[in-house]
């Protein structure tokens, strides 16, 4: 069974996250499927089948080495530019659109393209942001990454987002308490093993729409994650609620995976009417590394 690996939320191989991609998965058990993801060991594999709603282009089915998750942000950017990159989606001009339907429903794409060759994709969120108020003190907070009160920020406060996936967003008062924050998994256990929102995405405003961020998430078992494309699209709701503006479109650099050597770019925006968030995308490159096959017997 043919798969590729890609460097995703990136121009440059061997740097932002890595994925999975097997394009066509027909005959896949979501037990074998499980198996494979956790051969793998990426924070995500993505199955790729025919569309089962009439709307859809192709089936996606993610994978982290823990289990199915019902939709995630790298693996529709990535496997998008890979389904392009093998000629299953006709680029029809310098903007091509798709439907990928994953778990949480249908999940449009863009994807961008010159010389009928993909550049980067984009994807809609497929939930508007849904805000959860029961958040731990900051002091909790604090002890889950090893860092003390005071480094919790001053200016935003901790939430709980999900466009599709939970985050607790956890915005901090310097770049060096980004830089050692550690995920401490005893207070983490205490803390936030049951919450709403376990995924921790601590980060920091570098200028006022760029932003440098981090995610730990164990109960995913994932250590640390370079790029984490279903956290951009919570963060950039998070972050329209603190525009003014009744009416607007704002955009925002999101980098992360330094401190893993795995530095990504993702571009996320979100549009308001009337106070209202209407949409919400999540923009980054990718880079095809490999190609193989997969022997089971």
């Amino acid at each position: 069974m043919k798969f590729y690996t890609l460097d995703v939320f990136t121009d440059k191989p061997f740097t932002g996250n890595q994925l999975a991609v097997f394009p066509h998965s027909e005959g896949l058990s979501s037990k074998t499927m499980r198996k494979i993801a956790r051969e793998f060991n990426f924070s995500e594999t993505v199955f790729v089948f025919p569309p089962s709603n009439p709307q859809a282009n192709f089936d996606l089915r993610i994978f982290t080495p823990a289990g199915e998750i019902p939709f995630a942000g790298h693996p529709t950017i990535g496997t998008a530019f890979l389904l392009a990159y093998l000629g299953m989606v006709h680029l029809t001009d310098d903007t091509t659109e798709i439907i990928l339907h994953e778990g949480v429903g249908n999940v449009p794409v863009t994807i961008y393209s010159q010389y009928n060759e993909a550049l980067a994709t984009e994807l809609s969120a497929p939930n508007p942001p849904e805000f959860y108020p029961d958040i731990p003190s900051k002091l909790a907070l604090a002890e889950v990454l090893s860092l003390s009160e005071a480094d919790l920020s001053d200016k935003y406060t901790p939430q709980g987002v999900s466009c599709g996936l939970p985050f607790l967003i956890i915005p901090l008062n310097s770049l060096s308490a980004l830089k050692k924050a550690q995920l401490n998994l005893i207070h983490w256990q205490k803390t936030l093993s049951n919450h709403i929102a376990p995924h921790i995405y601590p980060c920091y405003q570098v200028e006022e729409f760029q932003w440098q961020v981090r995610m730990f998430a164990p109960s995913l078992n994932i250590s640390e994650d370079p790029a984490t494309g279903s956290a951009a699209t919570a963060f950039a709701g998070y972050l329209a609620t603190y525009q003014p503006e009744k009416d607007g479109n704002w955009q925002w650099l999101i980098e992360q995976g330094l401190e893993i050597n795995r530095p990504s770019k993702i571009i996320a925006s979100a549009s308001k009417q009337d106070h209202q968030i209407t949409q919400i995308k999540v923009r980054g490159e990718s880079v095809v590394i490999t190609e193989g096959v997969l022997v089971t017997k």
